[in-house]
């Protein structure tokens, strides 16, 4: 068990990134990896002898995120008010605009939410996200499109243009 230990190590501060910029919260992104991590040390023998082991954790923590709690119909989005526009030399802008884009991701659609993170933070092309999520990749690319076109909604054309410069 000490290979399961090793990829442990060196896989768990990528895998709680990823978890956490998929569920929003440090918390649920610990909770989530946590279970992919005992299903993954019951099943260690076969992983380890995949190609990819990273990446057939990565799947399971994509495949947890989409299914875990759904009972659960209600997602926990943070309920802070956000000043309608931030004053240019106001040093909180920045974090009033990565506040705003967390509540813009955070109301996704789990799938939607999910090819965001694979393809911007994750940095996988499309075949590897389909890959991950069993789907077509022209599903991937629809899921894109339909995901960037509900976050730049709202958005004005001055911060649509600091976005682009950083």
């Amino acid at each position: 068990m000490a290979n399961y230990e090793n990829f442990v190590r060196a896989q768990l501060p990528r895998l709680l990134r990823y978890a956490r910029m998929l569920t929003g919260e440090r918390e649920q992104a610990a909770d989530l990896v946590q279970d992919v991590l005992v299903k993954v040390y019951r099943r260690w023998s076969r992983i380890s002898d995949t190609d990819h082991p990273d990446r057939y954790v990565l799947r399971m923590v994509t495949n947890g995120y989409l299914s875990w709690r759904r009972s659960r119909s209600a997602r926990l989005i943070a309920a802070d008010e956000l000043p309608d526009e931030a004053r240019p030399d106001d040093f909180a802008s920045d974090h009033a605009l990565r506040e705003d884009m967390w509540q813009r991701l955070a109301r996704l659609p789990k799938r939607q939410r999910a090819v965001v993170v694979l393809r911007y933070y994750e940095q996988l092309v499309d075949a590897e996200i389909a890959d991950l999520l069993g789907c077509a990749q022209s599903t991937v690319r629809a899921h894109a499109h339909k995901a960037l076109t509900t976050l730049r909604s709202g958005l004005t054309i001055e911060q649509l243009a600091e976005a682009k410069e950083s």
